[in-house]
């Protein structure tokens, strides 16, 4: 199998928004890009709203039905590790193989030398074409990224190798994340770790770095636009030079997870990947759960109550939703509307305040943050939530649609 030049990752909590998520690609693609959806959901949010991965795989297949579509799309198992990747075998034919929690991990010292030794060509000054500056390949250079990324590159084939042996190689795409990590890797950190997963015989079609700066969830890209603009592009040479270096997918492309809502820098990777006539992989998986909410509030009504109900049941359980997305969210509690301030407030503040239009007088990234790791508590809610789902479909899917098409592909991919 292999990706498109272009694709997007429409994750979709609770399943009822398949068919809005690809009339926004159709849309897109209408107007002559290539878009290939792939709905990813991960091990976490299944066990959340009680979902398995058979149910992604009937969403896709139904919208994809739904629509007439007839282009490429896949089913992503969203950051699987060796403990659950079995779940998603039968199910997915796209998988995010999340390796962070190894980078660190020790390595066989023998193993750290022989990949020092394989390396031995581009110790000295390396130029990668594109690049201001030659690189500065040292042995005590190449030690330390080994030692950092050994043991992760490795997991990557352990998790890889037993997707091969069950589905076989030609069968599902990969993609290496390596994002939920403090600190980014560096453009040369990025070359050996391609490096590693050449060695090591995993062919990724995608790779998701740590990149400069704050991704939080669901909001705008925090950080200096200048560094992550000369490390985007940076990061492409670098895929570019490996894949011919390494012997790597030709498709192989950046992913750039929480992806979504990054307004600011949707323009700098717009330019970079026309310049560069490269791909790149978009996660926007929060995005339309959020848009759920706000088309249940604009709906009014039980929509509206519901929604309120969301938010005041989550106000008390902040430090508790926001543990597992420790690396991607930052809230400022005191900028937090109180559960009676929001009790009062119209469909248009509601919607206006969760919505992410920046520099609206009533938006609220704290309120929107907490919102989007509320979805654990709109699964406490079951069917009292998805039944409403169904009564607002126009609705909710109006604002889903409009989400992923105004607001992040005309960005984009300058539509």
């Amino acid at each position: 199998m292999k990706l498109g030049k272009y694709s997007i990752g429409v994750g979709d909590r609770f399943s009822h928004q398949g068919v809005a998520q690809l009339r926004a690609i159709m849309k897109a693609n209408s107007k002559g890009l290539d878009i290939c959806p792939v709905w990813n959901k991960s091990n976490r949010e299944h066990t959340y709203v009680h979902s398995v991965p058979a149910d992604t795989r009937k969403e896709a297949d139904e919208a994809v039905a739904a629509l007439g579509y007839k282009g490429l799309y896949f089913v992503d198992a969203d950051h699987i590790n060796m403990s659950n990747v079995a779940a998603f075998v039968a199910h997915s034919d796209f998988f995010t193989l999340d390796v962070a929690s190894f980078i660190g991990k020790e390595s066989e010292p023998t193993a750290i030398k022989a990949f020092i030794s394989s390396c031995s060509n581009y110790i000295g000054n390396l130029t990668i074409p594109g690049f201001e500056a030659e690189l500065d390949v040292t042995p005590e250079i190449l030690e330390k990224i080994a030692n950092k990324f050994l043991a992760a590159t490795q997991q990557a084939a352990d998790i890889y190798n037993f997707l091969k042996a069950e589905k076989g190689a030609e069968n599902f795409i990969t993609e290496v994340s390596m994002d939920e990590v403090e600190n980014p890797q560096t453009p040369l950190e990025l070359l050996f770790i391609l490096k590693m997963l050449a060695d090591k015989g995993v062919p990724a079609q995608t790779i998701a770095p740590k990149f400069t700066g704050r991704f939080n969830k669901g909001v705008d890209y925090r950080g200096d636009l200048v560094q992550f603009a000369k490390e985007f592009e940076e990061d492409v040479l670098v895929i570019d030079f490996a894949v011919k270096e390494f012997g790597l997918p030709a498709e192989l492309k950046l992913s750039v997870h929480s992806g979504s809502d990054k307004f600011s820098i949707y323009p700098i990777m717009a330019d970079i990947i026309k310049k560069l006539d490269k791909g790149i992989h978009l996660k926007t998986a929060g995005t339309t759960w959020l848009e759920e909410v706000i088309g249940l509030a604009v709906a009014g009504g039980e929509g509206l109550e519901l929604a309120k109900q969301i938010y005041a049941n989550s106000f008390n359980r902040s430090e508790e939703l926001c543990a597992p997305y420790a690396d991607v969210i930052e809230i400022d509690n005191t900028q937090l509307p109180t559960v009676e301030e929001v009790t009062a407030w119209s469909s248009e503040k509601f919607a206006n305040t969760l919505r992410h239009i920046p520099g609206h007088p009533d938006y609220n990234s704290n309120f929107r943050q907490l919102i989007h790791v509320a979805y654990k508590v709109a699964a406490e809610m079951g069917e009292t939530y998805t039944n409403l789902l169904e009564k607002y479909a126009d609705i909710v899917g109006g604002c889903v649609e409009e989400n992923i098409y105004d607001r992040h592909f005309k960005r984009l991919f300058n539509l």
